[in-house]
This record gives structure tokens, C-alpha cells and sequence, in this order.
């Protein structure tokens, strides 16, 4: 298996000095068309999936299938390059004023929805302010905590008013959970039928199938080299295997490393890629008896993570602790139990007044990702020599979703997105107000504390070393479990050239994939 790198673009080498800064007042821009994605319509790429995205919109999906299909059809205000740093999109550039309390954005002129319509400043104040609207319930909602208010002088300009600086906000930004969505619609209405600024616009879907997508003529960044994309559902990773090799699919990421090896060769090319995301027995503190901190620490003592990563992903992968951003990422034995300590375990339920046992419900999906499964039954394994027994609830990807933004779960084995900026990729699960909350189970006004400091800190030693607070309360409190990162393997037949692998597992330039 080889690994690809891509070079940052002049772009992203000056929005990499906005992100180190975070909050210098500059203005960067891009405003000419990337000449990659030029070019003469080519054939429709199928690409394996292995589960039917659960919901088209895209303020409320955190299914990574739902997530990376709608990338493909929505804009943002600022995107991710290659490398992970925030360069323009919809915002052709930005300017901080006011001590870096006011943004103003300047959006790319001439830019349609897919109906037609134009785009401008009004739709991007009205997404804002229905995003920020507790009703809409958007997952990505806590992003924008300090917007205050959203103004829109004229058609081409967007000025955000801040509570206070805001490190995190740009890079937020670039996630499709705060796409921005015509006024005219509703969630209702793109839930049905989406309706974007994306590189391909929505054409059809058969339930439980495929989704069809088609190249967006009038896409700002230049009309994608494909005709279009089909997203065929083929649950199963070793039948993806047999499609490619049956040239049925041209394109698929697989999370299985034994399943990616047996796919070498025969002309399918695997690329391996270091993947933020992580994966995690989260638990539910809020409920008994998980509302035991030396139950959490049990739990947390009993378990051996190179094991689990041995036994699921045949140690392709790292342990990990809470927090996989690079420039932020946790010690991993930076907790209290960094090696596997039965015999503490066990002391620990003693002193929760457990010692005969105790049995901790918990959810795991099909689907989703290939692992679940093998990771749940290591953990029920190890868990059962300390008195501790997982009980299983296995559930299809979709009723998995569900239950676990419902955080109606006493814990779960899961497989959640990292992101570039510490305060994106935890803010919302774990301060008191965020809209993930009740999905992480756990808050404390530390938490709050620090995670305000994060957001208001610009120099990037003092963020770093607040994140590291952050990281050892969730590990000295056993808010959850973290395991392991692995790496995101990308096949590909013959033919198939242009696309670029992402560490947040975005499949965004499929934009300037081209296909024979």
C-alpha cells in the first residue's frame, strides 16, 4: 500500500498563517477558478458505499455516508485543502476588525443554486440564523456560539458580530454541517430534494440502493471533470472487493485493513491515509450506574486498546487519546490506567459497591464501518475478566444514528470524526450549552472554562496548552473510552485519476476526479 502526499497551494500557505494567528486582522483570497477541475465531461464514477445515507440534510447529518455524499452537493463559507488548512470557498476572502469581534466576509459573485437561483448575502444570513435557532436542532450548531448577530449590507458582503474572538470559527466554517442552504428552502424541503452550490447537483435515488448525482455546469471552482457520481449501497465490504474487481465499482473507501490488503492487485490501486477520526466506547455518564466515576474508571482500567486494535484492525492503526487534531493531539498515556490493570479494576467497582459485577448496555452498528463489531466483542471480552458485562445491541446503521443524536444509550462503541481544530471537534459534545451534549453524556463548568479559553485564545502554544487541560479532564474523569485511529483506505480502479485522500476522511475531490 502506498501513501500519497499533495503540496499546499499558495492559498493554503496563507491561510495557514490565519489559522496559526487565528485571529490576525488579514484578509485572504482566491478568486480564480481551479484549473484541475476544467475539462470535458467524462463518464459517471461509481463509488461503493456501504450503507444508505440516513438523511439529505445537511445540518443534521452525522453518518459519515450522509456527511460525504451532501460534501459533493453543498457549499461552505471556507473549505479544507489537501492538507487540512481553511482556504476560501463560498467567502472568497474575510477581514477581521473590532479586536477581532467583527468578521466580514465577501462572497464569489455569479455563484447558483442548483434550481437557478443566485446566491448571496441573503442566503447566507438566513442560513446562519436559522442554524443558530435552537429549533432547527443543527449538529454543528455550537460552532457558532459567539455570533451574536449576522448582517448582510448588500448582496456580495456578510458581517458577523462576535461575542469575542473565536479561534475555531474559520475552520468550523468549513464543515458541510453549516452548509449554506438557499432562504427560500427549508430543511424540510432539501431533506427531499437537495439543492446546492456543490461540484454535483442531486439527480436521483432508489432507497437502500444508489444515489445519483450529477456534474454542476455553473459550479464556481470549474466543471468537474466526471459527468457524474453514482453512490451504489453494497453493505458488505468483501462484495465491494468483488465489484471493483468485477469493474461494477470504480471507487470505494474501506475501513477492514484485511479486507483493503486482499483488494491489492488486479489492477485496484489501495492509498492508506492516517485518519483523525477515532474510535471509542463512549459512555453515558448521565446514567446509572455509568453516573459512578469509579464505574467510568473500570471500565477505562479493564481495557487493553492495542488489544482492541490488534484483534479489529490488525494493528493498523495507533492508540489514541481524546484529541487526534496534529498540532493538538493528545498523550495517549496521559490518563489513569495507561496499561490494561484488571486488578485495579476490580478495586474500583469494589469501592463503587459492585464488587459482585455489573452490566452496562450498549449499541453497536453494521454498516457503518467494518470493525464495530470485532471491536465490541474484544471489549465485551476483556470487560467480562474485571466483572464487567457488555451487553450488546446491534443495530443497522441508520437505527444506530438514531439512538446515538438521541443519546438514548447507556454507552456505545463508535467510530466519530475528527476535525483540524480541537474546538470544532469537541466544543459541541462537551460544554454544557452544546448541541451534541446529550450525545456525549457528560459536561462540568471546567469544561466550559477551558473550552472558552480555547475559542479566545489566539497564540497557538496557549491553545495548545489549554487543549491539553481539556484532554486530561475527559481522561481523569473516564468520559469515554478512546481506543484507537486507523487509516482510511481508498481503492480505485484502472482509470480512475485526480482524487485526492483527506486525513477527516472528506471525499471532496472527487470534484477533480476524472475516470476512463
Amino acid at each position: 500500500m502506498r501513501l500519497r502526499t499533495t503540496l499546499g497551494s499558495p492559498a493554503s500557505r496563507c491561510l495557514a498563517v490565519v489559522l496559526a494567528a487565528s485571529l490576525l486582522v488579514t484578509a485572504c483570497s482566491s478568486g480564480s477558478k481551479d484549473s484541475s477541475t476544467s475539462g470535458k465531461d467524462g463518464g459517471t464514477l461509481v463509488v461503493g458505499y456501504t450503507a444508505d445515507p440516513n438523511t439529505l440534510d445537511p445540518w443534521k447529518a452525522t453518518q459519515f455516508q450522509a456527511v460525504r455524499l451532501l460534501e459533493q452537493i453543498y457549499g461552505t463559507l471556507t473549505q479544507l485543502d489537501a492538507d487540512l488548512g481553511v482556504v476560501p470557498g463560498l467567502a472568497e476572502k474575510w477581514q477581521y476588525a473590532d479586536d477581532n469581534k467583527t468578521l466580514t466576509f465577501t462572497l464569489r459573485q455569479g455563484v447558483k443554486f442548483q434550481d437557478g437561483k443566485p446566491f448571496s448575502s441573503a442566503d447566507v444570513k438566513s442560513s446562519l440564523d436559522r442554524l443558530r435557532d435552537k429549533a432547527t436542532a443543527a449538529v454543528a450548531a455550537s460552532t457558532l456560539a459567539t455570533v451574536q448577530s449576522v448582517d448582510a449590507p448588500d448582496p456580495n458582503t456578510v458581517v458577523l458580530h462576535l461575542s469575542g474572538p473565536d479561534a475555531g470559527l474559520l475552520a468550523g466554517l468549513a464543515t458541510v454541517n453549516l452548509a449554506m442552504l438557499s432562504k427560500d428552502d427549508t430543511s424540510q424541503t432539501v431533506a427531499q430534494k437537495p439543492n446546492g452550490t456543490g461540484a454535483f447537483t442531486f439527480a436521483s435515488r432508489t432507497a437502500n440502493q444508489s444515489i445519483t448525482l450529477k456534474s454542476n455546469a455553473d459550479y464556481w471552482g470549474g466543471k468537474p471533470k466526471l459527468a457524474g457520481l453514482e453512490f451504489r449501497i453494497i453493505p458488505d465490504e468483501t462484495s465491494m472487493v468483488s465489484a471493483l474487481q468485477s469493474g461494477n465499482v470504480q471507487f470505494a473507501v474501506l475501513n477492514d485493513p484485511l479486507v483493503a490488503k486482499s483488494a491489492e492487485g488486479g489492477g485496484i490501486t489501495v492509498t492508506k491515509t492516517p485518519d483523525l477520526s477515532y474510535h471509542v466506547l463512549q459512555l453515558n455518564a448521565r446514567n446509572k450506574p455509568l453516573d459512578n466515576l469509579n464505574v467510568r474508571l473500570a471500565i477505562q482500567c479493564a481495557i487493553d486498546r492495542q488489544q482492541v486494535l490488534d484483534t479489529a484492525a490488525l494493528g493498523a492503526g495507533a492508540v489514541v487519546g481524546p484529541i487526534t487534531s496534529p498540532a493538538y493531539k493528545s498523550d495517549p498515556d496521559a490518563r489513569p490506567c495507561p496499561k490494561r490493570d484488571v486488578a485495579k479494576a476490580k478495586s474500583l467497582l469494589s469501592d463503587a459497591g459492585l464488587s459482585n459485577g455489573v452490566t452496562i448496555k450498549t449499541i453497536v452498528s453494521t454498516g457503518e464501518y467494518a470493525t464495530s463489531v470485532n471491536e465490541a466483542q474484544n471489549l465485551q471480552a476483556q470487560l467480562k475478566e474485571a466483572g464487567i458485562t457488555l451487553q450488546l445491541e446491534t443495530l443497522e446503521s441508520g437505527a444506530y444514528v438514531d439512538r446515538w443524536v438521541a443519546g438514548t444509550f447507556d454507552a456505545a462503541v463508535a467510530l466519530n470524526g475528527g476535525r483540524p481544530d480541537p474546538d470544532g471537534m469537541y466544543g459541541r459534545y462537551f460544554t454544557s450549552t452544546g448541541n451534541l451534549n446529550k450525545v456525549a453524556g457528560y459536561s462540568s463548568p471546567k469544561l466550559d472554562e477551558l473550552f472558552a479559553q480555547g475559542k479566545a485564545t489566539t497564540d497557538p502554544a496557549q491553545r495548545k496548552a489549554i487543549y491539553a487541560q481539556v484532554s486530561n479532564q475527559l481522561e481523569d474523569n473516564a468520559v469515554w473510552v478512546w481506543l484507537f485511529s486507523s487509516y482510511i483506505f481508498t481503492a480505485t480502479t484502472q482509470g480512475v485519476q485526480g482524487f485526492k485522500p483527506m486525513a477527516n476522511g472528506s471525499l471532496q475531490f472527487l470534484r477533480q476526479t476524472s475516470v476512463n
